[in-house]
């Protein structure tokens, strides 16, 4: 199934000629001979996974700083082009995930976008106009403070944000909210008749 995309990993295609340093870093010839011979065919594995050059090049790169700024264990240092084919791979099947992820935000964000954005009919227009018409002859009637506690959290403040503006103690937000709410119920049903 993955013939093809993935090629067979090089039989220690350049044994470490040069003992690595101390502290299991590969010293910068030994370095520089993977990187050459090695770079090429880790970008066409890549090209082939991800369908876009520019990031498997980034992704090759990425798997190249690893390798020079990882000790690398004695079990690894056998295979340093094996090491890198593997953690390239799996830069890679990191970054198919989560273009997965990114793409199935974005397409729920679109579907919600424009559901939420069809055009109004007529009707819906005139209904929206009518009861913000409405809500506005209510409001003018009620206390002010009253209109402005339902105006406030209306737009989304909260109980601390509507006690600072109107200038009361934060523990009494919740039974004022609730006396406007009856007071607005009260006067809308005098008015029209009707609970919308």
């Amino acid at each position: 199934m993955i013939e093809g995309v993935i090629e067979a990993l090089p039989k220690s295609a350049h044994p470490m000629s040069t003992s690595p340093s101390v502290s299991g870093k590969l010293p910068p010839q030994t370095f520089e001979e993977i990187f050459l011979s090695t770079y090429p065919r880790l970008v066409s594995i890549l090209r082939r996974m991800l369908g876009e050059s520019g990031r498997a090049e980034e992704l090759a790169n990425e798997a190249f700083l690893k390798l020079h700024s990882t000790a690398l264990p004695p079990s690894d240092r056998a295979n340093v082009p094996g090491w890198l084919y593997r953690t390239a791979m799996n830069l890679g099947i990191d970054d198919l995930r989560a273009r997965s992820r990114h793409t199935k935000v974005a397409q729920e964000a679109s579907q919600a976008v424009s559901a939420s954005s069809q055009p109004e009919t007529g009707l819906q227009l005139l209904l929206r106009t009518e009861t913000q018409q409405r809500v506005r002859m209510v409001l003018s009637r009620l206390k002010p403070e009253w209109a402005q506690i339902l105006l406030l959290r209306a737009s989304g403040y909260s109980y601390k944000e509507i006690a600072s503006h109107l200038e009361i103690p934060p523990t009494s937000v919740g039974t004022l909210l609730i006396r406007a709410e009856a007071g607005f119920e009260k006067i809308y049903l005098e008015l029209f008749g009707e609970k919308d």
